[in-house]
């Protein structure tokens, strides 16, 4: 639809003059004149304001706003034209959003200002004007020659007005008019709805304060409630929630939530009126999470644990005399908001008197029992499910608090029962509904998850009462026995089933930790649970199920339920427990290697243990030793402590400290205080591989190279190392305070300093010579690798010679005379000269023979037939090759299949 402007209309444009007429003394007494002019403005505007005309417009509300105070005429006029401004404003061309926006962020800002005016009028038409232009779309009517603002562009310009902040401040002036009051928090609440930016101006103005203060004012209409509610609830979506929480943390507010909680509560009776007093109860939930806030002293949080514990356990106070649940949603998401409200008040020590005088323990042991069919008037399976769940996870925090109180309720029990039922094979089908519930759909698997860490939170404390009781009543076998039907189950592992093996395996740490009746208790039982653990794959580590968790707490529990203990000691050795501790220690990460590592070194003070650790081989035959030393270079590797190639020292006065540590500069602290060195003891591993060391020893070992034993004379006088870096420090934090120690204290001081240097020299100098050992050696192994080749040939020329003697004797004659004669001489030589005159003697040599060689009554001639020599074209030097027995030059003919015609002939000799 086009709209055209009349003639007239268009010739009305020059608002200037209408301003030039009310602001001329002359006129004053001419009212029906500007009233007449006003609504021409009016008429000109009433599609909207062109952007143009905007400060005109303004400048005629003001004068209105001026002339208002002492003549009602003009109260009319200026509600129209402040009606007009809820209206989008009108642009001729795109570019005048951005050329007028300082315009128009400044008008509404003015439109916030006129909420001065004590006229009740104004005020509202001033609080739907901006509701209007916050919200209204643009109209499809098209006016010519004008374009609407969008309605993205009017939300940013009310931002960056700050009428919100002002329309907080104006909150002050309305204390007596409640229809004007509440159609201001209807603005703040459309302002607040959805920009970041209105809530924070309206928090700079104390909002959150100011409104909640004034939540029990009369109100017969019932929208205050509400509307407060929900700009506290924008509030707390949209701007700071400390500040929010800050600004509610005081007397006057909570003692507004509290008197409007309790009414809504004992007089509500709508679905509204209930969902209203839980969204109260989050608030102040919220708030009493801030530990300045006065909850106790306003007498809020000792009706809030009446609430919470009214149905389960009895109570004479008036207020809940006739108060009955009706189990509806809203009245069940009250009691689980109310069980929160019992774990965030138990941060404040004083709340905790309030509750053992409220009996929460017991309330809250009520829903400690197997699900039964529930009554009539009684929640849901369903509810009740969740309920119980809620209860186990707020005793896990309250519990710890109130052990009387939990001792007194009978909680191991309890919790024992509860766990006997859900191992029991009755049939139950979780709800797994909530939070809590998860993975419990279809099992008794969330109940179970929740005692047990129930009962982790109770055995963690060290308290001997409650963990005498446990075990008199047979807790821990009944722990062993869940955790080994858990490993022996076909089902999938998933995440809470993790989780309550690491809970598990926690609790039984905890009650077995320096007490030797307890960890023979734990017995062989409990240690082939912990080989099997030991035992689990290392890429489950990575799989988010928890196995990390899982297998650290296996660690801390070999720690605390075997070592110390000899017979199952004994029993982990024979089960080559050790072993795989050094296998885990290898395979794990960084972050675990510090456990795992005290675990072996506390089974060090058992001797049979040495020999394990001494036999122990990882990947490519790693021993024990070379492993440690690798540990060792790899920490002052990440600590970057300098070492030349070889693993040297560098640093003789300071030989363990690294590059990071020394940039920190030494500052004077507290006897009470441990230094840097001192703290290095605990936070790396190097310590705990000196003592292993100490163990096993430094010398002998099998494996090691002579740079891991450079390493090894590092980690021998590592101790002598750590003495003096702490006098060293002692020095410096001496001259820091501009402190002189007494002459004799002086010198062993700086005797000691000295020693400590002597020491890293002589490491340094045996380092060196282990290395120069190590290059003589290398170089001896070196000359008998070439004596050993030189042999090799030497026997090679030798045989070669041997063959040259044989082939002239087999072709020259002369040769094989001379040969003859030398052996003849040889022999002779070799006969002892004197002879027995009695005695016969017989030649052993055959007379008439041609030949070098012994022979005897029979010669054996062996004669090579002419398919194996390959005939006269053959090679001739077969006597220097090895001919293979498939045949020789015609090995592929098929005369060289017929190797069997090949024989051995005697000839006899006579």
């Amino acid at each position: 639809m086009v709209v055209q402007k009349t003639q007239d209309m268009l010739k009305f444009t020059d608002l200037s003059k209408v301003i030039k007429l009310m602001e001329d003394p002359a006129s004053f007494n001419l009212t029906g004149k500007h009233l007449k002019y006003l609504k021409r403005v009016t008429e000109y505007c009433q599609y909207g304001i062109p952007l143009i005309d905007l400060v005109h417009v303004f400048q005629i509300l003001n004068l209105c706003a001026e002339k208002v105070k002492d003549q009602n005429e003009y109260l009319q006029p200026m509600c129209g034209i402040i009606k007009l401004c809820g209206l989008p404003f009108l642009k001729q061309k795109s570019s005048d959003e951005g050329h007028y926006s300082q315009i128009v962020s400044e008008s509404i800002s003015q439109l916030g200002y006129l909420m001065r005016l004590p006229l009740s009028e104004v005020r509202i038409q001033i609080c739907e004007s901006i509701i209007s232009f916050y919200t209204r779309q643009p109209s499809k009517m098209h006016i010519e020659g004008f374009q609407p603002t969008s309605t993205k562009y009017n939300a940013k310009m009310v931002e960056q007005s700050g009428v919100s902040e002002t329309l907080v401040l104006s909150l002050v002036f309305l204390e007596n008019e409640h229809h004007v009051k509440l159609k201001v928090l209807q603005a703040l609440q459309c302002l607040s709805s959805t920009s970041d930016v209105n809530c924070n101006l309206m928090l700079k103005a104390q909002a959150a304060s100011r409104i909640c203060s004034r939540l029990n004012d009369p109100d017969p209409t019932g929208q205050l409630l509400f509307r407060s509610s929900e700009i506290l609830w924008n509030l707390l979506e949209h701007g700071s929630k400390q500040e929010i929480i800050n600004q509610l943390s005081n007397l006057d507010c909570i003692q507004a939530m509290k008197e409007v909680f309790v009414n809504q509560l004992l007089h509500g009776y709508r679905h509204y009126d209930r969902q209203l007093r839980n969204d109260l109860l989050v608030i102040a939930t919220l708030v009493a999470a801030n530990p300045g806030a006065p909850m106790v002293e306003s007498g809020f949080c000792k009706l809030l644990i009446l609430f919470s514990t009214f149905s389960e356990v009895k109570s004479h106070n008036p207020l809940v005399r006739s108060l009955k649940l009706s189990y509806n949603n809203e009245d069940f998401e009250m009691k689980k908001l109310l069980f929160n409200m019992l774990v965030v008040s138990s941060k404040d020590l004083s709340a905790l008197q309030l509750m053992c005088d409220g009996r929460v323990i017991l309330a809250l042991f009520h829903y400690v029992k197997p699900n039964e069919k529930p009554g009539v008037r009684e929640w849901s399976a369903a509810h009740f499910e969740e309920l119980q769940l809620h209860a186990l996870a707020a005793l896990a925090t309250l519990a710890p608090l109130l052990t009387d109180d939990y001792m007194t309720c009978q909680g191991n029990t309890r919790l024992l029962l509860l766990l006997e039922w859900c191992i029991s094979q009755d049939p139950y089908f979780g709800h797994g509904n909530s939070f809590h519930g998860s993975s419990g759909r279809g099992s008794k698997h969330a109940q179970m998850r929740y005692c047990l860490r129930l009962l982790r939170s109770m055995l963690s404390q060290g308290e001997e009462t409650v963990n005498q009781d446990f075990c008199d009543q047979g807790g821990m076998d009944q722990l062993l026995g869940i955790i080994n039907s858990m490993l022996r189950s076909s089902e999938e592992e998933d995440a809470v089933t993790v989780e309550m093996q690491t809970d598990i395996l926690l609790t039984l740490s905890s009650l077995c930790e320096n007490d030797l009746h307890k960890k023979e208790l734990f017995g062989s039982v409990g240690v082939e649970l912990l080989i099997r653990l030991l035992k689990v794959d290392s890429a489950k580590f990575h799989s988010g199920l928890g196995h990390n968790q899982l297998i650290l707490a296996t660690v801390d529990c070999i720690w605390c339920c075997i070592i110390g203990c000899y017979s199952s000691e004994d029993y982990f050795l024979e089960k080559e427990g050790i072993f795989l501790l050094l296998d885990l220690l290898a395979s794990t990460s960084q972050n675990m290697r510090n456990l795992i590592l005290g675990t072996l070194l506390e089974f060090c003070d058992n001797p049979k243990s040495i020999s394990h650790i001494s036999t122990w081989r990882g990947k490519k035959d790693q021993s024990a030793a070379k492993f440690m030393v690798q540990l060792w270079k790899e920490e002052e590797k990440e600590m970057q402590v300098k070492r030349d190639k070889d693993g040297r020292i560098v640093d003789v006065e300071k030989p363990l400290i690294g590059e990071i540590h020394k940039g920190q500069r030494i500052v004077p602290m507290p006897a009470g205080c441990p230094s840097a060195a001192v703290m290095d003891v605990s936070e790396n591993l190097r310590p705990k591989i000196y003592s292993i060391f100490c163990k096993l020893g430094f010398e002998d070992f099998p494996g090691l190279s002579a740079e891991d034993y450079v390493t090894v004379a590092v980690i021998s006088r590592y101790l002598d190392f750590k003495v003096g870096e702490i006098w060293k420090e002692i020095a410096i934090e001496l001259n820091a305070e501009e402190m002189r120690p007494v002459t004799p204290d002086q010198e062993a001081l700086e005797t000691i300093l000295k020693t400590s240097k002597d020491v890293g020299r002589d490491v340094a100098s045996l380092q060196a010579e282990i290395l120069d050992s190590q290059q003589q050696q290398d170089f001896q192994d070196e000359k008998q690798m070439y004596a050993e080749i030189r042999a090799n040939y030497k026997q090679r020329e030798l045989a070669a010679k041997s063959w040259e003697n044989y082939v002239a004797r087999t072709s020259n004659y002369e040769a094989l005379l001379a040969a003859a004669k030398f052996q003849e001489q040889s022999i002779e030589s070799s006969k002892p000269k004197g002879r027995q005159q009695d005695a016969l003697f017989h030649t052993v040599n055959i007379a008439g023979l041609h030949t070098t060689s012994f022979c005897g009554r029979t010669v054996a001639v062996e004669s090579t037939p002419a398919y194996l020599t390959g005939g006269p074209l053959a090679r001739t030097n077969l006597a220097d090759e090895k001919i293979s027995i498939r045949g020789g030059a015609l090995q592929k003919t098929h005369a060289a299949k017929g190797i069997n015609r090949f024989k051995i002939s005697t000839v006899a000799v006579n």
